[in-house]
C-alpha cells in the first residue's frame, strides 16, 4: 500500500493546496514566533496560561481565515493584532470581574475582608522591576500596548501601527505620553 503525498491527501479530502500552504506557513510561523507572541500576551495579561491560550487562538483564527488573507506575508502582523485584541478582551473581562468582586468585598456580609496589604505583600511589591510594571499597568491601555510593542518586541512604529490598527502618528503620540507618565511616576520622590 502506497503512502499518499501531502498534495494527494489534500485532493482526496477536498482540501486544496492553499489549505496545505496555510499549514506549512503557520507551522513555520509557530516555530519562529510562538515564544515572542506568548511573551507579548503575558506582558498585557500577566498570566502565562491565558497568554498561551491567546496565542493559540490567534493561530487557529489565522488558519481558519487563511483564504481571506489578502497578503499571506502579513500573517505575522495579523497574529500580533489578534494576540493584542484577545489580550484586550481578557483585561476588559478582568476589570468587570474586579468591579464585581469589589462590590462583594464591600458588602456587610463579608466583614473579614480587608484592603490593607500584609508585610509580605508589600515586600513582594518592592522587588526589582515591580514598580515599573505597576506604573506600566497604570497607563491607559493604548499607551501600555504601544510601549510593550516598542520596547519589548522592538517593533517599528509602522509594525506597531499595523498591530494596533492605528496610524504611525498615533503610535508616536502614545509612546511619548506613556514615557512621560512613566518618567514622572518613576522619579524618586524628594
Amino acid at each position: 500500500m502506497r503512502t499518499l503525498t501531502v498534495a494527494e491527501r489534500g485532493e482526496r479530502t477536498g482540501m486544496g493546496s492553499q489549505r496545505w500552504a496555510a499549514g506549512t506557513v503557520l507551522t513555520d510561523l509557530y516555530a519562529a514566533h510562538w515564544a515572542s507572541l506568548v511573551r507579548l500576551a503575558w506582558l498585557l495579561v500577566r498570566d502565562q496560561q491565558v497568554a498561551e491560550e491567546a496565542v493559540q487562538d490567534a493561530f487557529v483564527s489565522v488558519h481558519a481565515r487563511w483564504q481571506q488573507l489578502r497578503d499571506p506575508e502579513a500573517a505575522l502582523a495579523y497574529l500580533r493584532r489578534s494576540v493584542v485584541n484577545t489580550s484586550r478582551s481578557v483585561v476588559r473581562h478582568r476589570v468587570v470581574e474586579d468591579r464585581h468582586l469589589a462590590r462583594e468585598a464591600s458588602s456587610p456580609t463579608t466583614p473579614w475582608r480587608t484592603t490593607e496589604a500584609s508585610a509580605e505583600e508589600r515586600a513582594v511589591a518592592r522587588e526589582q522591576g515591580e514598580e515599573l510594571l505597576e506604573a506600566l499597568r497604570g497607563l491607559p491601555r493604548r499607551q501600555r500596548e504601544v510601549l510593550v510593542l516598542r520596547y519589548y518586541l522592538d517593533l517599528t512604529e509602522a509594525q506597531i501601527a499595523d498591530a494596533l490598527g492605528i496610524s504611525p502618528g498615533s503610535v508616536k503620540s502614545h509612546a511619548h505620553r506613556g514615557l512621560s507618565s512613566l518618567r514622572t511616576q518613576m522619579e524618586p520622590q524628594s
